[in-house]
């Protein structure tokens, strides 16, 4: 797969300096605010700096065994390695990353001391270099500029070492402070910086590398993660179908990658759950630059015995095949015996955290997740996506669904409104009433999943019974009212502009003392891949035929060709539906930055 690069656009024209206070302090220590003319720090491509988290000379690697010890140390030690974790700037590519400052020339003696400096609460976060013979090198705590430097001007470039996780611990401010000392008077320039934050993409941004899991050796099934116990199948249909489907939106053969897993957890198939990715940017006089950043997943287990503890294992192939040159991955996850007891594994994959594109109000969109007060996701990687202040979250209540994600009845779609975009939402009446449609036209005693290799088929009228007993669908449908209440408050759509995909619900066992909830009973159709704005990857439905037409499949290809959205339909039944996902679960993208 190629090592998705840092991305610069075009940009007319420079990027103003930095504004810049100059303190002169008094021998007598009395402080006043003055503009001290030749003590300047420029910021000549602005005051944003990427959180240096990407690995531009490829110097991190796995250790054997790494994809399969069951041990939090080896998470650790894989996170820790990037291009900030140490005082070296790794290369042409690296110096990219940081953002650069210009100390202007001053009349200093050869006795003039000058030094570079940060507030102490700031120094875990970010780092200064200077320019010396050619080379980048650390100021560190000392921060001293030698007398020359300060006469001919000195180059300082800056990095940021992490993202904001906290604002309480760091708000992502970088304020340097040039202190010169002449003369026995003292005097002060400082240039504001703050870090770049980390945005989520969204699904009308092109996708240009796509990657999803392939079989593996051996049983493979996971310990750390809960996943079903029934074994992935069919993954050429799925793999074909889905290659087919790419190609048919114009992504290269070279950008769909399967990433096969080991021997002890390849049925850890649900690669959206890994990892949120996100990007950071700057802009520059040469145009923008990016990086990307992927959040994984904060699934933390830690064995019956205490003994044993680890992240989950699918999630460190993002270091073994993503991580590299502009692309980062940070993790945040609170350890099991810390969580409190409401936090639940399964909102903890993230597939339950996507976005909304920009609309008015909300220029760089917004975060959306799952989440209750019966089952929520890990408050501390929600701090984190809080933290960054851009993409304020909307809240759905998925505690109703047994895995309990947001992909599963929501996706945005392109729309021919105003803000070029609406949501996409499963359907469970409107499946019902095609099911009538069908008893209708003399299909009652047909079977659903007639091609598939499901164990229960049910006839039409066997549908349409159990739904007079038990009202599995209506009790759906009711919970997706209370989401879509929320979303059309939020983001002020109108109900007739949403896409309603038909989708069939049943309630199943949840466990000792819990609720039962929903899963989809035919495949879920909002649970499908956007590979551009236009191509819409969707998991084939195995509906009720009427005249061998599939009404579930012509239903939703009406739907979606309402907003100039295709449908590429792909196999995944046995490879998803069955285990509880379906093609958005099953794949994830990293997308045009735009």
């Amino acid at each position: 797969m190629t090592s998705p690069l840092t991305r610069r656009a075009s940009m007319a024209g420079a990027l103003a300096c930095a504004a810049v206070v100059a303190t002169l302090i008094s021998p007598a220590g009395a402080r006043a605010s003055a503009t001290v003319a030749g003590l300047e720090l420029r910021a000549p491509e602005g005051t944003t700096v990427l959180p240096n988290v990407d690995d531009d000379a490829r110097r991190c690697a796995l250790r054997p065994g790494d994809l399969d010890r069951l041990d939090v140390a080896v998470d650790e030690r894989l996170a820790a390695c990037h291009d900030a974790a140490d005082e070296v700037v790794n290369g042409a590519a690296d110096a990219e990353d940081l953002t650069p400052l210009s100390v202007l020339p001053l009349a200093a003696g050869d006795r003039a001391e000058g030094q570079v400096s940060l507030p102490a609460a700031q120094r875990p976060y970010a780092r200064v270099f200077v320019v010396r013979d050619g080379r980048y090198v650390s100021l560190g705590a000392d921060g001293r500029l030698t007398a020359r430097e300060l006469r001919r001007g000195a180059r300082l470039a800056v990095e940021a070492r992490d993202i904001v996780r906290d604002r309480e611990r760091w708000d992502g401010r970088i304020d340097v402070t040039l202190t010169v000392t002449r003369d026995g008077v003292t005097r002060a320039a400082r240039a504001a910086l703050h870090v770049a934050p980390v945005l989520l993409q969204h699904d009308l941004q092109r996708a240009r590398h796509v990657f999803a899991a392939a079989p593996g050796p051996g049983e493979g099934q996971p310990v750390e993660v809960p996943t079903a116990t029934r074994p992935p199948g069919q993954w050429r249909e799925f793999a074909d179908s889905l290659r087919e489907a790419a190609r048919s939106s114009g992504l290269p053969d070279s950008d769909l990658r399967f990433q096969p897993g080991t021997a002890r957890w390849w049925k850890d198939i649900w690669r959206q759950d890994i990892a949120e990715p996100g990007y950071v940017t700057r802009e520059t006089p040469h145009g923008r630059h990016t990086m990307r950043v992927l959040l994984r997943s904060p699934n933390h287990w830690t064995s019956a015995d205490g003994r044993s503890a680890s992240l989950r294992r699918a999630g460190r192939l993002l270091y073994q095949d993503l991580r590299g040159p502009g692309v980062g991955v940070v993790q945040q996850y609170t350890p099991t015996s810390r969580r409190e007891k409401n936090v639940d594994e399964l909102l903890n994959f993230t597939g339950n955290f996507e976005s909304l594109p920009p609309y008015a109000g909300h220029p760089r969109g917004r975060v959306l997740y799952g989440s209750s007060a019966d089952r929520r996701p890990d408050p501390s990687f929600v701090r984190m996506l809080d933290a960054q202040g851009q993409q304020p979250s909307v809240v759905l209540d998925t505690s109703w669904l047994l895995v309990g994600h947001v992909d599963e009845t929501v996706h945005v779609v392109r729309a021919d409104n105003a803000r070029g975009w609406t949501l996409a939402v499963s359907d469970p009446r409107g499946a019902l009433a095609l099911l009538e449609q069908a008893r209708a036209a003399g299909e009652g005693g047909q079977r659903l999943f007639a091609d598939t290799v499901a164990e229960h088929k049910p006839t039409v009228d066997e549908l349409l019974r159990h739904e007079r007993r038990a009202g599995d669908n209506e009790d759906a449908a009711r919970h997706i009212d209370g989401q879509l209440a929320v979303l059309l408050r939020e983001t002020g759509l109108k109900p007739r502009e949403i896409v309603r995909l038909p989708v069939l619900y049943y309630r199943v066992e949840a466990g000792e003392g819990r609720p039962r909830r929903h899963i989809a009973l035919s495949p879920a159709l909002a649970n499908g891949l956007s590979l551009t704005a236009r191509d819409f990857a969707a998991p084939a439905p195995h509906g009720p035929r009427v005249a061998g037409r599939d009404l579930f499949r012509a239903e939703t290809e009406r739907a979606l060709a309402t907003g100039g959205v295709r449908v590429r339909w792909v196999e995944n039944f046995s490879w998803a539906h069955l285990g509880g996902g379906e093609v958005h679960c099953a794949t994830n993208a990293l997308r045009e930055i735009t």
